[in-house]
């Protein structure tokens, strides 16, 4: 009951579930009404200002170039200036892939029938010429798109998603409404062909009359908290810090059974996954051949609801000191997490209380399911 009362007191989600792409269907209505923020606001720091990041005294490798507030790697003043995409892509064995390697943070989470699907992030989309598939909202993402201020991109979608999509904050391309926002292209089946480019979104974003700087009132908050590169977070501050080559997430996604190995070479963690019995493999980006590979692993053990007997499901995105863990550099922590309002940046704390750092480069965002489970080596991982 404590439970379901959080639920109705905190934004689950304005429209609960949702039914695919293309045109709506009839359906139960939300039992949570959405909370409206007309703009996005900054929000305060969980930290205080002496647990912000520590002044960068690297000198750029260029002039004009400063520190990504997405990956913290140097990227130019423009790029960093311009507001992210946040793009739908199915995660089936039918998907076609294209550009995920270059994505700068991954979220991957349930949606109805165990499947994932994935939203990507990208900070500098300047020059793409094939990004996706594209396939439709799922409402839950939009929360999570929110807190980077970024333009959101999806294909369809039902009417459960109205009153969010329709916010006048809420500033998104459906490639359904605006045709040119996105073309067909040669891919995996009819059904996962449609595609998108620098040239599609910059035209819809003109259409629309979106701004591709950030709004008011987000550009000065920080997201991520970094460690320098001169002093990386390697966990080995941490007593129980635990070791972790391999982070096996097939328990909580069972149709994708995708899993992390920790590659010492490069220090990153490479991606595989096998769908519904096919035999393992690396997932790759289709653009260019590449392996998914991460700095960061985040894992998000969120509140959940099935709305109704087709197995679409609702998540709680706002919330305060919920479970997970981070992992980097081939050992994790156990963390909390918070998110405190629709634009509000979701914050991650080791047991001490303090705000953890991220190490530079790209970050993988695991939403799993409360009651789930995921593996570390040899160790279950379950929900506190």
């Amino acid at each position: 009951m404590k439970r379901l009362q959080v639920l109705f007191l905190v934004a689950l989600s304005s429209s609960l579930l949702l039914f695919g792409c293309g045109k709506s269907e009839e359906t139960s209505s939300p039992v949570v009404d959405p909370i409206v923020e007309a703009q996005p606001q900054a929000t305060e720091s969980a930290a205080s200002e002496e647990e912000t990041e520590e002044e960068d005294t690297e000198t750029p490798p260029a002039e004009g170039m400063v520190r990504s507030r997405l990956t913290n790697e140097w990227v130019d003043e423009e790029i960093a200036k311009t507001r992210p995409i946040a793009v739908m892509v199915p995660n089936s064995k039918t998907a076609s892939q294209y550009g995920l390697s270059d994505a700068s943070v991954l979220y991957e989470c349930n949606v109805e029938g165990s499947m994932t699907r994935l939203m990507a992030l990208w900070e500098d989309w300047s020059n793409m010429d094939k990004i996706g598939n594209i396939r439709s909202c799922r409402d839950y993402y939009l929360y999570w798109a929110f807190e980077w201020d970024a333009i959101y991109i999806h294909y369809g979608g039902p009417f459960y998603i109205d009153t969010l999509i329709e916010r006048a904050d809420t500033q998104n391309i459906n490639c359904i409404d605006y045709s040119k926002a996105s073309y067909r292209d040669s891919a995996k089946n009819s059904t996962d062909n449609a595609f998108t480019s620098t040239s599609n979104i910059e035209d819809a974003i003109a259409h629309y009359g979106y701004p591709t700087k950030y709004r008011d009132g987000y550009a000065d908050e920080h997201h991520y908290q970094f460690a320098s590169s001169s002093e990386p977070n390697t966990l080995e501050q941490y007593s129980d810090a635990i070791t972790a080559n391999k982070i096996d997430m097939s328990p909580a996604y069972p149709v994708t059974n995708c899993y992390f190995i920790y590659n010492e070479e490069t220090g990153l963690y490479d991606r595989y996954q096998h769908l519904s019995g096919d035999s393992d493999g690396p997932h790759i980006d289709l653009a260019n051949n590449k392996q998914l590979a991460f700095k960061n692993i985040l894992i998000q053990n969120t509140y959940f609801e099935v709305r109704d007997q087709k197995g679409y499901l609702a998540f709680q995105c706002h919330d305060t000191t919920r479970d997970g863990w981070f992992f980097t550099n081939g050992k994790g922590i156990h963390v909390t997490w918070e998110k405190t309002s629709d634009y509000g940046a979701t914050r991650y704390y080791d047991d001490n209380g303090n705000e953890i750092k991220l190490n530079t480069g790209k970050t993988m965002v695991c939403i799993v399911e409360d009651g789930d489970t995921f593996n570390v080596d040899d160790k279950t991982i379950e929900s506190n």
